[in-house]
């Protein structure tokens, strides 16, 4: 008996997929019956209908039009011939691949079930299955998809989850995409630690016009900014969002702008970001955020005024501090440490600029309050002690709950994320506006482990060890030892009662002995005598020795009528060091004369106190004291240029109010005066341009001159000043210039958002050399063609 052997292949996008012996047919069975068997098994895809026409091939030939509810049709052809009955006729043919004819649906559904037993590699082959079969799947699969892999937090399915979002929009099914699931998508790897995914998942949710609340996407930008990357998205996530709002172009009466109101950022949110930007470093990218604050009509809150300062103390503009302190002095709800934060910024700036005056007025004048609130705080507690019986108790309750909000402060954040239907419940993001506040809260506090120069004890403002190491040392670079004298004097008079031994000009003139500063010490122990204030023997026998070890034997001649006519008594130490450099001079009377004075004077040799011995005394009452903060300070040779932050304040006042051309004369001025700008003059510079529109060529010639510098001076490119090049050079077209700073941002290790430049690419240059180059051109027009496909392909990498 002879059997049929039917074979079939089908045509997708005009290519052979497969050949596939389906069935054996008896001969008895008809046409139209195998005809009508076979399309059960058929499944309907989309694709162009054939022409219907003969193949020339050995055999029955026929092509069977399967019909489909999509606009198209699928073609399938089947070939038959009569064969023998051997089952070992085919033993020698090579196996084809084999492709079923599956329903789409029933795919979608083995997806469905995979995904409820999280079964997610079955889900993801499954997926892939109808992806090539019928394309991306209907709208509330690829929601289950998104939010499963979501919930699952594991980065190898956020990252396909992402995939899945990516594929929709390429092909341009992003109606598939539902708004809470990506909501949901963008929360959990921003939880996760992957800001590029988190912020690309946003920006996607805007272009399609779904905008999320400020509620929700406040929540996952206080997650972006805990990592630098992060921060710098959020800042461009931020600028583009308040771009729809500037200049009040969207109009708040309209009900059809209701959803896109919601979306608008308030002060929690830039406070977020900016806060973010000062841990990271990014405070040029933040002051542009403080700008476009007032042209999209949001105000500060106090807490953000003290944000505010501290970015123009990073960027060195004192004068915007200054118009602060009004502002801040006159806010309320601001706690002791936001205004330790505030007079922190503002004593930076003064040591910055060398404005000695202000800064030891700010001190004294701290010093002086703090002196009246202790006497008034001491005066309150004899009261207190006096009426209120149990204090103890009560304090140590008030402590004890203190410590527990302290470890509930972050429990949400840190706590396990919200599984979708949870997420879904809380219809107003209650939960992730919670998470942003909690954000904002753990970003102060690490902003506040910054703050070095002002201390808060109990709500009294005082100075700290490091903030007198600077104040010290800027006076001896500037050789105002006098103005220094005086200084510590009046300190002395307002600080809390010590020991002589332990004095903060003790501890000044003893460092300035360890680091070599005889003379300075010196002439500080002079202003004292002069001051009438007594200063210990020891200090004296330090410096005594160092003259001794210099080999500087008028200094100690001088040094030693000093000591006579105080009355000091010198240690035996001291002596012995006089004695062993008169020997080593071969001075045998000037010895035998001191040592007769030492006898004379009956010092025991058990009175010797050695210098690391009183350094030891001088910091072990403190965490940190004056002394080893200023000795860290003198050899830390921080010699910072403060003519080059004078002139960058002027230069960015010219830029900000667009006035390049004074701008330009202020660094020629500032190059003919022998400073050299630095990456914050060419930032200001950039920026104005940029602002500006179409200076690209000025641009151009502002990178070549930073290369120049950066080759003979070292100068370094930060990640903002480049990223605001890239910036110009790409919105300008000059692709050249571009692939330069991506190399060297490369080179470096930056961070570069690609999602902002292929959105720039396809906005101005998406027809730019598509067509097929011209047969004749110059080597300048070739290069410039190289260079501009060399970013196509890196955008699309």
């Amino acid at each position: 008996m002879k059997q049929t052997a039917v074979y079939g292949c089908f045509s997708l996008d005009d290519e052979m997929i497969s050949l596939r012996k389906f069935i054996y047919l008896s001969p008895s069975c008809s046409t139209s019956a195998f005809l009508s068997s076979l399309s059960g098994l058929c499944y309907k895809l989309s694709s162009t209908s054939g022409d219907g026409s003969q193949a020339p091939i050995t055999g029955d030939f026929t092509r069977l039009l399967v019909g489909s509810s999509h606009n198209k049709m699928k073609a399938f052809m089947f070939m038959t011939w009569n064969i023998p009955d051997s089952p070992n006729l085919f033993s020698t043919m090579s196996e084809p691949i084999l492709v079923q004819a599956r329903d789409p649906s029933q795919v979608a559904l083995e997806l469905e079930h995979a995904l409820d037993e999280k079964r997610f590699e079955d889900a993801w082959k499954a997926y892939e299955k109808h992806v090539h079969m019928d394309g991306l799947p209907r709208k509330s699969v690829l929601s289950k998809l998104l939010t499963s892999f979501a919930e699952s937090c594991h980065a190898h399915w956020l990252n396909k989850a992402y995939s899945v979002v990516e594929l929709a929009f390429e092909e341009k099914k992003h109606d598939l995409m539902e708004k809470e699931p990506l909501i949901y998508l963008a929360f959990i790897v921003s939880r996760s630690e992957l800001p590029v995914l988190a912020s690309n998942v946003m920006r996607k949710l805007v272009k399609m016009e779904a905008f999320p609340p400020l509620a929700a996407w406040s929540g996952i930008i206080g997650h972006m900014c805990q990592t630098a990357i992060g921060t710098l998205l959020a800042a461009e996530l931020i600028m583009e969002i308040g771009y729809l709002f500037k200049d009040n172009r969207v109009d708040p009466r309209k009900k059809s702008n209701r959803p896109l109101l919601s979306m608008k950022p308030n002060a929690i949110a830039f406070n977020i970001t900016l806060t973010g930007c000062l841990l990271s470093g990014s405070t040029r990218k933040a002051e542009q955020l403080l700008e476009m604050m007032p042209r999209i009509g949001v105000k500060p809150d106090s807490s953000l005024l003290i944000v505010m300062a501290q970015i123009y103390e990073k960027n060195g503009h004192i004068d915007e501090i200054k118009k602060l302190k009004r502002h801040v002095d006159e806010a309320i709800g601001l706690s002791d440490l936001d205004f330790q934060k505030f007079y922190d910024c503002l004593l930076s700036c003064h040591l910055k600029f060398k404005d000695l005056d202000s800064a030891v007025d700010m001190v004294l004048d701290m010093l002086r309050k703090a002196k009246e609130a202790k006497r008034s705080l001491a005066a309150a507690k004899s009261v207190l002690e006096a009426v209120q019986t149990g204090k103890r108790s009560i304090f140590y309750w008030d402590s004890g709950h203190e410590k527990l909000d302290a470890l509930d402060k972050f429990k949400l954040i840190k706590s396990r994320a919200p599984s979708y239907f949870e997420f879904t419940k809380d219809r107003n993001f209650s939960r992730l506006e919670a998470e942003a506040k909690e954000s904002l809260e753990l970003l102060s506090e690490k902003i506040q482990a910054q703050v070095q120069l002002v201390k808060s004890e109990r709500g009294i403002l005082h100075p700290t060890e490091k903030l007198y190491a600077k104040l010290v040392n800027a006076f001896l670079e500037a050789d105002k030892v006098c103005e220094l004298a005086a200084f510590l004097i009046k300190a002395s008079k307002e600080d809390s009662p010590v020991s002589v031994e332990n004095s903060a000009v003790v501890q000044v003139i003893n460092a300035c002995i360890s680091s070599g500063l005889l003379e300075q010490a010196h002439d500080l122990l002079d202003e004292m005598r002069f001051s009438g204030i007594r200063v210990g023997s020891s200090v004296y026998s330090s410096l005594l020795k160092a003259y001794c070890k210099e080999n500087q034997h008028d200094e100690i001649r001088a040094l030693l009528r000093d000591v006579r006519k105080a009355g000091i008594q010198l240690e035996s130490s001291c002596y012995n060091a006089l004695i062993q450099s008169r020997i080593h001079h071969n001075d045998s009377s000037g010895a035998l004369h001191i040592f007769r004075e030492m006898k004379e004077s009956n010092i025991s040799r058990s009175s010797r106190h050695s210098f690391e011995t009183l350094v030891d005394g001088c910091t072990g009452d403190r965490e940190a004291g004056l002394m080893a903060k200023l000795l860290e300070e003198i050899k830390g040779g921080q010699n910072a240029n403060s003519g080059i932050h004078d002139w960058n304040n002027v230069i960015h006042f010219f830029c900000k109010n667009g006035l390049m051309n004074d701008a330009q004369k202020a660094v020629s001025k500032m190059r003919a005066l022998g400073h050299t700008p630095n990456a914050q003059t060419f930032h200001s510079l950039v920026t104005a341009y940029a602002a500006i529109g179409g200076k690209y060529v000025e641009v151009t010639d502002l990178w070549g001159e930073m290369k120049a510098i950066a080759t003979s001076h070292s100068m370094k490119f930060d990640q903002e000043l480049l990223d605001s090049l890239l910036y110009c050079f790409v919105r300008g077209g000059f692709f050249l210039r571009a692939m330069e700073v991506i190399e060297m941002m490369e080179r470096e290790r930056m961070f570069i958002d690609k999602y902002k430049y292929r959105s720039l690419w396809l906005k101005y240059h998406r027809t730019l050399y598509k067509g097929k180059a011209p047969k004749i051109q110059t080597e300048a027009q070739l290069k410039r063609r190289e260079a501009a496909l060399a970013f196509k392909r890196w955008i699309a990498a």
